[in-house]
């Protein structure tokens, strides 16, 4: 079975190339060609001899995803990407401008076993995990097409990254060193609908990044009836795992909400995100529902977002309301995937 090379940081490509008996600079040559000039094939290694070449392609797999179709919004120059692995399954990306820099949000899955009822993901299930070359690769690709940095990267797309642990820990290492792209740890956000063990494993990694958690309700009830997962977790065992991933990282925690019209965006409801949010000082990111067709669930109007917002400020939760993107251009976490998918049955 040959070697997924991408996946390999310096050290292992080093011992690696030590085993087949080359030059210890060649890893140092091979890894500029994946993480810094991005290639998708052995053959572009243009500093590499012809014999060396066919070697590695005998030897290792370079993962290299393909483009299958691109939107771009009219509205706000969000790009959304579907790729096609080599097996044929189908993951997302999203590429979004802001003034800051390109942020990318990337899939860790293909597919979802989460079951939230509000996102496109979880329709088909779960097929199969992303290695950590496939992660990473959605970005390159995206820098390539670009032709500009990646300065941000959300992992927030398809599937549920904690479920995805050891790749996406993987997945960071590469994507954070200064041999590679050097994306800032700090601009790194992961985003999990509430795996407690590995909610408190992310914190003992001793990383940098921003994490997220999906909570989108106040109540174990109301969170039970759109959230599968919380028929496993509480939002008191929630609090404990954020709360020990802060006291471990120093960094404070974004509460992701995502506003259903009559189900989550009540006074009662702004008023129990108050108290949670104020337990473990969290960021709280109001999101306007992305509606999608299998589902019932329609987004809070936006007079009422803003209201919701206001009674949050007024008790001193730092909250925005994230920047509706994409929308025309089936934005939202799995539409896409799910459309191509449903032609090509």
């Amino acid at each position: 079975m040959k070697i997924d090379i991408k996946s390999l940081n310096l050290n292992e490509l080093r011992q690696i190339v030590k085993d087949m008996s080359l030059p210890a600079f060649r890893a140092s040559q091979i890894y500029d060609w994946l993480h810094k000039k991005l290639v998708t094939s052995f053959d572009e290694m243009t500093n590499l001899s012809k014999d060396l070449k066919e070697i590695l392609s005998q030897r290792f797999e370079l993962t290299a995803l393909t483009l299958e179709t691109m939107q771009e919004s009219k509205i706000d120059g969000t790009r959304k990407y579907l790729f096609k692995l080599s097996d044929g399954n189908f993951v997302e990306s999203v590429l979004m401008r802001y003034k800051h820099g390109n942020s990318v949000c990337i899939s860790s899955q293909v597919g979802c076993r989460m079951g939230c009822r509000f996102c496109a993901s979880t329709l088909d299930g779960l097929t199969r995990n992303l290695t950590p070359a496939e992660m990473l690769d959605q970005i390159y690709r995206i820098e390539k097409d670009l032709g500009e940095r990646v300065s941000n990267v959300v992992v927030m797309g398809t599937g549920e990254p904690l479920d995805n642990y050891d790749n996406l820990i993987k997945f960071i290492e590469l994507l954070t060193d200064e041999n590679g792209l050097n994306i800032s740890q700090r601009n790194v956000t992961v985003s999990s609908c509430g795996l407690c063990e590995n909610i408190k494993r992310l914190a003992d990694e001793d990383l940098q990044i921003t994490f997220a958690l999906s909570l989108h309700a106040v109540t174990d009830e109301k969170r039970r009836s759109i959230m599968p997962i919380a028929n496993k977790y509480t939002i008191e065992e929630l609090l404990d795992a954020v709360g020990y991933y802060f006291e471990k990282t120093k960094r404070r925690v974004t509460f992701e909400y995502a506003l259903i019209a009559g189900v989550n965006d009540t006074d009662d409801d702004a008023n129990g995100l108050i108290s949670l949010a104020s337990k473990v000082g969290a960021h709280v990111n109001l999101i306007p529902v992305n509606p999608i067709k299998e589902r019932e669930y329609r987004e809070t109007p936006r007079d009422a977002v803003d209201a919701f917002k206001n009674k949050l400020e007024k008790r001193r939760i730092n909250v925005t309301i994230r920047r509706e993107m994409g929308r025309d251009i089936d934005g939202a976490c799995g539409q896409l995937r799910k459309k191509t998918m449903d032609a090509n049955s």
